[in-house]
This record gives C-alpha cells, sequence and structure tokens, in this order.
C-alpha cells in the first residue's frame, strides 16, 4: 500500500549511505526525519542492583561524538533536500506525537538486539498503533542479515568459530544499498512549534542540545589520543578512505592491530559502525576492491574476520537476551565476585600501580578510546586480578567509550572474566603482556609522564626499584606514583 506520508526514527543508524529503513521509506510521497536525544541516556543508572556503583550511561566522549554524528546527518539530509527534527525527548513521546503532527501514515526505523532498546521499540510501536500509525522496523547494523544467517539465530553456536565458518560458508553479505533520492518533507520544521499535538513536549525540534543541556562536561579530547574521531558519516567514510587507500594499511592490518600508539595501527572504524555513520557492508565492498586492485592477504580478511566477531555479539545477544548482563553470564561459574568500590576506583582512575594498566585507563578516560589490547588487559585486571565484578568495569566503559556498543562491550567482558562465550580460562598477565606489546615502554610513558625517566626495563615494574634506584629517577612509589594495589604474581597464582 502506497503510504503518503513517512516518519524515519534514526537511532544507532546515522547515515544515508546503506540505511535499508530510509530506503524504504523514501517511496512515500513525502518524507520528515527525527532523532531523539534521550534525557534517560544522559542520566546515571545503578548496575547489578540498588547497592551498585553508578555511572553515567552516556559520557561526555561519546554525547560529543553522538551530536557531531546527528548534525552530519542533518547537514547531508539537507543536501538531499530533507530534513532532520532533532528532540531531547523521550522517543515513545517524541514519535508518536510528531507522526499525529504531519499526519503520517508509517513510522519506520531500526532495530537493536539489546533488551533496553527493544523495549523502547514495543512502547514506540504500541503508541503508534493507537493513532493507527503503522511502525516498519528494519535490521540494518551488522554485515550478515539476522535474515540471512545458516540456521535461526536461536540455535546459533555460542562459540566463535563455528559461527564465523558457518556464515563464511553457507551465508552471502547483501549488496550495501545506494544513497536514495528523497521525496519532500510534509512540513518545514519551523512550524512545528504551533501544532497542537505537540503541546506536552517540553523541548522543540530545531536546535540540538549541547553538551550542557545533557549534564554534561564539554572537556576537551587530549591531543595525545590517537584520532580526534570526529562524528559523522563524513567523517567515517574519510577515515576509511584515509587508512584502506591514502595510507595504505589494510595490508598489515593482521601484524599491526596489537599496536598502542598512532592513527594507523588499527582501522579504528569501531566509533562510526556502532553509531551507524558507517555500514560494514559497505566496509566489505571497500576491502574487497582493495583486494582486487591491490593485495589480498591474511590482512585484509582478517578486517573481515573482525566484523565477523562484531556480528557474532549481536547475534548472540539476539539469543541470549539479558543473561549477558547478570553476574553469571550465560555460563554462570562458581566465582566469588567482589564488590570492592576502593579498588574499582583506583582501577578507573588509572591509580592501581600497575603502569600498563594505568595508562589504558588514562587513555580511556581523556580521549575515550582504548586499543584492543589494552582492553582485554584492563578488563583481566579487574575481573581476575582483582575479582571485582566485572559488570562494573562493563558498565565504566559504557560511559567512557566513544565506540561503546552493548553487545561487543558485555560480550566482551564476559568473555575476559570466564562467564561468558568460551570456557577456557581467560586472564592476562598484564606485565608479561606489557612487556611484548610496549617493549621500549613507550606507550606507558606517553601517558605516565611520571615515569619517563625510567628505563624500558623498569618501567612495567616500578616497585621493584630500590630507594636508592627511586631516588636516583626521581620516582618516588606512594608519592609520584601509587604503589601496586595487588600483587601481581601472586594473584596469579590464585587463578591456576
Amino acid at each position: 500500500m502506497a503510504v503518503d506520508t513517512a516518519l524515519v526514527w534514526f537511532r544507532r543508524d546515522l547515515r544515508l549511505h546503506d540505511n535499508p529503513t530510509l530506503d524504504v521509506a523514501a517511496g512515500a510521497g513525502e518524507l520528515l526525519s527525527v532523532y531523539c536525544f534521550d534525557p534517560r541516556e544522559y542520566g546515571t543508572v545503578r548496575f547489578g542492583g540498588s547497592d551498585s556503583f553508578p555511572f553515567q550511561k552516556t559520557g561526555s566522549h561519546r554525547a560529543r561524538f553522538r551530536r557531531e554524528s546527528v548534525a552530519d546527518l542533518r547537514d547531508s539530509l539537507r543536501e538531499h533536500d530533507s530534513d532532520l527534527l532533532v528532540a531531547h525527548e523521550k522517543p515513545e513521546d517524541a514519535i508518536p506525537a510528531l507522526a499525529e503532527a504531519v499526519d503520517a501514515d508509517a513510522v519506520y526505523f531500526q532495530t537493536l538486539p539489546t533488551s533496553e532498546e527493544s523495549a523502547l521499540e514495543r512502547l514506540v510501536k504500541t503508541r503508534l498503533r493507537e493513532r493507527d500509525v503503522a511502525a516498519h522496523s528494519f535490521w540494518t547494523h551488522t554485515l550478515y542479515h539476522l535474515d540471512d544467517l545458516p540456521t535461526p539465530y536461536t540455535q546459533i553456536d555460542d562459540t566463535f568459530t563455528p559461527f564465523r565458518k558457518q556464515v563464511e560458508s553457507s551465508s552471502a553479505v547483501r549488496e550495501p544499498l545506494a544513497v536514495p533520492s528523497l521525496p519532500p518533507s510534509p512540513s518545514p520544521s519551523d512550524s512545528l512549534d504551533d501544532i497542537d499535538a505537540l503541546d506536552d513536549l517540553d523541548g522543540g525540534f530545531d536546535a540540538l542540545p549541547t553538551l550542557a543541556d545533557l549534564g554534561l562536561d564539554d572537556r576537551s579530547v587530549d591531543d595525545r589520543g590517537v584520532l580526534p574521531f570526529a562524528g559523522g558519516e563524513s567523517a567515517a567514510l574519510d577515515r576509511l578512505e584515509t587508512y584502506v587507500w591514502e595510507h595504505d594499511r589494510l595490508r598489515e592490518y593482521k601484524q599491526t592491530r596489537n599496536g598502542l600508539l598512532g592513527a594507523d595501527y588499527s582501522s579504528k572504524l569501531s566509533p562510526w559502525l556502532n553509531e551507524g555513520c558507517l555500514s560494514p557492508r559497505y566496509v566489505k565492498v571497500e576491502v574487497d576492491r582493495y583486494e582486487s586492485e591491490r593485495v589480498a592477504n591474511d590482512s585484509t580478511y582478517w578486517l573481515l574476520f573482525e566484523l565477523a566477531w562484531r556480528d557474532f555479539f549481536q547475534f548472540q545477544f539476539q539469543k541470549h537476551g539479558d543473561r549477558f548482563f547478570s553476574r553469571g553470564g550465560i555460563r554462570n561459574p562458581d566465582i566469588d565476585w567482589q564488590e570492592d568500590r576502593d579498588a574499582l576506583g583506583r582501577w578507573a582512575a588509572g591509580e592501581t600501580g600497575i603502569p600498563f594498566v594505568d595508562a589504558n585507563m588514562r587513555e580511556l578516560n581523556r580521549t575515550g578510546f582504548m586499543s584492543n589490547r589494552g582492553r582485554q588487559n584492563v578488563a583481566s585486571f579487574l575481573a581476575n586480578n582483582l575479582r571485582v565484578d566485572w559488570r562494573w568495569g562493563a558498565a565504566y566503559f559504557e560511559t567512557q567509550l566513544v565506540d561503546y556498543d552493548p553487545c561487543s562491550n558485555y560480550g566482551n567482558w564476559a568473555y575476559i572474566a570466564g562467564v561468558g562465550n568460551d570456557s577456557r580460562d581467560r586472564y592476562f598477565n598484564v606485565v608479561k603482556q606489557a612487556k611484548k606489546y610496549d617493549s621500549q615502554a613507550e606507550y606507558v610513558k606517553h601517558w605516565l609522564p611520571e615515569l619517563s625517566a625510567l628505563p624500558a626495563d623498569r618501567a612495567h615494574e616500578p616497585w621493584t626499584l630500590s630507594p636508592e634506584e627511586q631516588a636516583k629517577y626521581g620516582v618516588h612509589l606512594g608519592v609520584d606514583y601509587p604503589q601496586p594495589m595487588v600483587d601481581v604474581e601472586a594473584s596469579y597464582e590464585k587463578l591456576r
């Protein structure tokens, strides 16, 4: 049935290219798009019960990136003779009211697998039905489509390797969609404030909220970070072009992906993928083109391998739901998790006295980003060496990460903590890891300048310095840098 007026509710799909939601909605006679800065996303939430550690759901780094992404999307829509309305409202209030205001026949939006997002989707659908407005949702954020899996998602293997082999052999990646031609908007945004159906909403549909409006500090990004991570589809496509084609780094991705310093040791596409500014299917097209025009090797494959990992966790959450957020995860092993707020606070602040952990946490706090190698090590230290409830660490990452995605974040934390998708021990010896991946202590000294005078072989273990050596190098433990909060080797013995 033809649709006269369509409303597109953008969520974590902030792009025009390869956007099935927008593509279908563009067949209507008139089209209006909206994005909601849900106030609940910027408050505090408690994990693990009413007495657990509170965190902001969305911190300044990701809020800035998201705000830039929405602004870029609005600019792109205007370039295509369309527009984006922006609300600082709950979607279940704003979307139905706006649909009624412009007499929309249908609302189109992205569907997501996690419980909060799914609950919100159901609530919006219910309120749209009350107004006799159709609702259509689309799966838009993975490399492989949910409907194209070789088995129903309820039957996919809980271990990555069998899943990967199945999809690689039995599934095909759909071709990405071009940017569609967009129909005109049904009503100019500056007239909406005069529509009675919108009277109950507190905010308007025009200005982007500032970080202060969202209750956040407008902090500057530390210039020691690997990238400034500008939000938006335009920046996403620029980054892909720069990494793959201009800098020609894809050919060595597998060898360099465990790096710690610099823009190009990895693709760093995750912020744009997770906010929906970049389609993973478009990434695959570029990888395929690179393999055809330049080189095909283990590194070019490995980027697609990592996208399959990302898919795996999306489908795992679709299968297992909120079990992933429980203390015991999907495996529920007998682990005596501790609720040690002091330990959590030192870990979060980068004050553990273990330089490799502290350097990574300080990078996270000041830039919103951390390497994959760093994430594995700091997660292992909190969950395995300290035995602090792993969900507290995952929740802290949720606040700080510019590339936070609930499935990848909680799935990887559960994996490291031994409650997720692998039954093997996943603890990391952070000192050995530091010496292997930061052999000259360049990364540690980059983020911990108080250790810059130490020889490389001592910078990862400053607790081994004698009082005379501390005086020689100007690093007094407990004054210039913390004493270690745990005997690292002793804590590993408890895990063996």
